[in-house]
């Protein structure tokens, strides 16, 4: 997700800084960039001179503290509260008073992250869809203390990247997630209980419901850990037992079957790269 939301803020004209803690990490996303722009180039989306110039205004670094002088900070690790909550903190130090911290969240509350800074009017929940890229909607989130200007401002620059922002106020898995992750929950429920084959979960709900992509093969795509870490918010936040995470779901994640990433979900795929 941090790689896609690089390629669009380059492509869109941005001067991006692209953090990560390891070398062979950001080799990576600016590889998988440069392929993914080379696709649009071949499909007539961008012509040459535009991938070069787009590739040109992303800048790599490991060093947080480079971000002391960004105007706008998009946060895209992993969803886990804690970790969100200790980066938003040492960027708030870090950063310009003025400056905007985002989170991609796909569920955790903004109020919460705001409240690990001394900038709570100035957090915002700026939720991507995977691929970003591809996606056209920016989920844009207000905490409990996000002023209108932050949100003006947020709204305005997914806008300059090509999306369409649509606002929605704090609540667990604001509504994507909180409307999509039970229905993949659902699926797993089914396959788990031996009502139809993965297979036939996805093609039911494909030819069905005119899904693009079956819910279990979608589970795969977005990361079934992921999945579970949502589901396990909305358990926590809404406090209701049709949130709890399938067991199917958390065993495959505790054998290390995240779907693509891993190479092993619902289905198999060829294993990513590590270098």
């Amino acid at each position: 997700m941090g790689s896609g939301i690089a390629h669009v803020s380059g492509q869109s004209g941005f001067e991006v800084l692209l953090f990560d803690l390891e070398d062979r990490l950001l080799e990576r996303a600016l590889s998988g960039i440069s392929r993914n722009m080379e696709r649009q180039v071949a499909r007539g989306a961008l012509d040459a001179g535009q991938k070069v110039q787009a590739l040109e205004r992303i800048a790599t670094t490991r060093d947080l503290s480079s971000f002391k002088t960004a105007d706008f900070v998009v946060e895209a690790v992993t969803e886990n509260l804690d970790v969100k909550s200790r980066i938003f903190g040492d960027l708030d130090k870090i950063a310009r008073p003025e400056t905007i911290l985002a989170s991609n969240t796909s569920s955790i509350s903004i109020t919460s992250l705001g409240a690990a800074t001394g900038r709570a009017e100035r957090v915002i929940g700026m939720h991507f869809m995977n691929p970003v890229p591809m996606m056209e909607l920016v989920e844009v989130i207000s905490g409990r203390d996000t002023s209108p200007g932050t949100l003006d401002r947020t709204v305005g620059l997914a806008r300059r990247m090509g999306k369409t922002p649509v606002q929605v106020n704090d609540s667990p898995g604001f509504v994507s997630n909180r409307v999509l992750i039970p229905m993949i929950n659902e699926a797993a429920f089914c396959l788990m209980e031996g009502v139809a084959t993965a297979e036939a979960v996805d093609s039911i709900m494909k030819l069905g419901m005119s899904h693009p992509l079956g819910p279990l093969a979608l589970a795969d795509l977005i990361g079934l850990d992921v999945c579970v870490n949502i589901m396990e918010v909305l358990h926590r936040g809404l406090g209701d037992s049709k949130y709890r995470p399938c067991p199917l779901l958390v065993e495959m994640v505790e054998s290390g079957h995240l779907g693509r990433k891993s190479g092993q979900g619902f289905y198999s795929y060829p294993r990513q790269p590590t270098s």
